[in-house]
């Protein structure tokens, strides 16, 4: 369950999470890079792109069942007893993860899990899961987790199969089950999802290099989002620019700003050219939209493009592609 700290047990947290992290952190494997202090889903991103381009095509794309609800606290507990020996903190741990939570007008014990929401409650998944990134590198696969979401990049379907069994046993033994429906061998050539994007080998074409003419490359490695990632930015935008939203086009700008700014620059080193072309063509109709109660209509001569993105301040996606944003601001 989504938990909401109040905000006395949310200063708590944060001071426990201040004292436990350097305990911690030194212990964390390489293979870990979800809520960790310089590490960041574009770390492990790049990780798993230099897997794939080395020759390691066949993927472990998994995933786990109900993590955060399924936590047993006694195993997490003793993990957590290796390191820290003061039993007022072991103490403290233990009533966080037995809170419960409020709501329906009762209170609702919690027996297993840590709640989403909480702040200690990253750093006591990457406590529990650790045994289960040393295993697998000591074992050799090449694992890539970030918080319950992880693959490991493999030579061969028989690799894959080995890696996905030895999984499931060591996570077993920590209380936590491999989501059947999510987890899957592919090869690269199919394409995997990973932390939002879709990573896909292109198509061998057989047409020589000099008469390629779409700047498509033969069997290059691609990454771009995924659909229901798009899916659900549009749907976020759709609700902001809802022709009922009383604010005039200047606030309305400032308003979504924030949302094409944040999703812009998490896949603007991704294959988006194409696709934030038409993303901008459409949010700026969206805007005629709400200033003219339909978007066809003289929008762009009173409402044009240019005075958008200058004078209103309107992020241009394709202005954030790292390749296009250094021509723009190249000296003249």
């Amino acid at each position: 369950m989504l938990g909401i700290p109040s905000v006395y047990d949310r200063v708590c947290q944060q001071a426990l999470l201040n004292r436990l992290e350097p305990i911690f952190e030194p212990v964390f494997d390489e293979a870990n890079f979800g809520y960790r202090r310089g590490r960041s889903t574009q770390d492990a991103l790049r990780k798993v792109w230099k897997e794939i381009k080395s020759g390691r095509e066949w993927i472990v794309d998994a995933d786990l069942k109900d993590f955060f609800g399924s936590v047993d606290h006694d195993k997490l507990l003793a993990l957590v007893a290796r390191r820290v020996s003061d039993g007022r903190v072991l103490r403290l741990v233990e009533i966080m993860l037995k809170a419960g939570s409020y709501g329906q007008g009762r209170l609702f014990p919690s027996e297993r899990g840590t709640p989403q929401g909480g702040v200690v409650s990253p750093l006591l998944s990457n406590i529990l899961l650790t045994p289960f990134d040393w295993e697998m590198r000591r074992r050799g696969y090449q694992l890539t987790r970030y918080a319950d979401d992880w693959v490991v990049t493999c030579t061969s379907a028989a690799e894959a199969r080995a890696a996905i069994a030895a999984a499931q046993r060591i996570l077993t033994e920590l209380g936590v089950q491999v989501h059947p429906q999510k987890t899957r061998i592919v090869h690269i050539r199919h394409g995997f999802e990973f932390l939002g994007y879709k990573i896909k080998r292109g198509r061998q074409l057989s047409l020589p290099v000099n008469k390629i003419r779409s700047g498509a490359r033969s069997g290059e490695l691609y990454a771009f989002p995924r659909e229901k990632s798009v899916q659900r930015f549009m749907d976020q935008l759709r609700q902001r620019t809802q022709r009922r939203v009383p604010l005039n086009t200047k606030e309305l700008i400032d308003w979504i700003n924030p949302v094409l700014r944040g999703w812009g620059n998490y896949y603007k080193r991704a294959h988006v050219r194409k696709l934030f072309n038409r993303l901008d063509r459409w949010i700026v109709r969206r805007i005629w939209s709400h200033r003219f109660k339909r978007w066809r209509c003289a929008g762009w001569k009173v409402l044009p493009a240019a005075k958008l993105y200058g004078q209103l301040g309107l992020v241009n996606l394709v202005g954030l592609i790292p390749s296009i944003a250094s021509r723009n601001t190249a000296p003249s």
